[in-house]
């Protein structure tokens, strides 16, 4: 992704989020420490597409990939139904953007409801039973495999959705379910079933998940710029400095 680009949209026309978050879901802020900034929904469409550009696929690949079907409807949709101008106009957009949604489903078997809560750089590598939670918020440059949950799951005040943060890798057939926190630049491997939270660059794997390394996802996780992200930067120096 161009640097240049990113920086300013950073302090240009940065969206707040929705004032009215679902219910039962912990805000990015609280569990991660930070806010989860939200940039034009044609930014984030084109830090998409920049993920996939990323892993070396020429253009038409990339454009034919159903992953990026799916988020770029997903980032216009929910652009939509929060940003719609006048607000009246909301209502029935939201009636579009659920036929959206099936579409989408029955196409590509991905399922990404606009009250999810999503960073810039979402990557999709494959398509196919992938559902991510309504009431659920992921991070900047995350990797979803196939046939992976991201889902509500537990009772009373326990119950909700994950909040999981940058740079995370979610491999393939895992499912991540409860209110739960993933930490940045964590891997949740192949299978997993995770309904715990999961610290910053842990590798976790089985049923039910187990931390088995701190050597975090930054082999698997790529996007432009990335050697030159602060964040990741800093991420990469604690891993090694507990490595040390």
């Amino acid at each position: 992704m161009n640097a240049a680009l990113v920086k300013g949209a950073e302090t240009h026309n940065v969206r707040p989020p929705p004032t009215d978050p679902p219910a039962a879901c912990v805000p990015y802020e609280e569990a991660l420490g930070r806010p989860l900034r939200h940039l034009p929904w044609w930014r984030h469409v084109y830090a998409d597409y920049a993920r996939y550009r990323a892993t070396g696929d020429s253009v038409g690949t990339t454009l034919l990939q159903q992953g990026l079907w799916a988020s770029a409807v997903y980032r216009v949709m929910r652009a939509a139904v929060f940003g719609a101008r006048p607000r009246f106009l909301r209502r029935p957009l939201r009636a579009v953007a659920i036929l959206a949604q099936k579409i989408l489903e029955i196409v590509t078997g991905i399922c990404i409801p606009v009250r999810c809560e999503i960073g810039e750089g979402l990557y999709i590598g494959h398509y196919g039973t992938i559902i991510l939670p309504a009431r659920g918020r992921i991070g900047h440059n995350c990797s979803v495999a196939q046939n992976v949950t991201i889902g509500v799951a537990g009772a009373g005040e326990g119950r909700g959705a994950p909040v999981i943060g940058d740079r995370v890798f979610v491999g393939a057939h895992s499912v991540v379910v409860g209110r739960i926190t993933v930490g940045e630049d964590a891997m949740i491997c192949a299978g997993s079933v995770v309904t715990r939270s999961v610290p910053p660059r842990a590798v976790v794997m089985g049923n039910p998940a187990r931390v088995v390394s701190y050597e975090g996802s930054f082999d698997h996780v790529t996007y432009a710029g990335m050697e030159t992200d602060p964040a990741r930067i800093a991420s990469l120096g604690a891993a090694r400095r507990r490595d040390g």
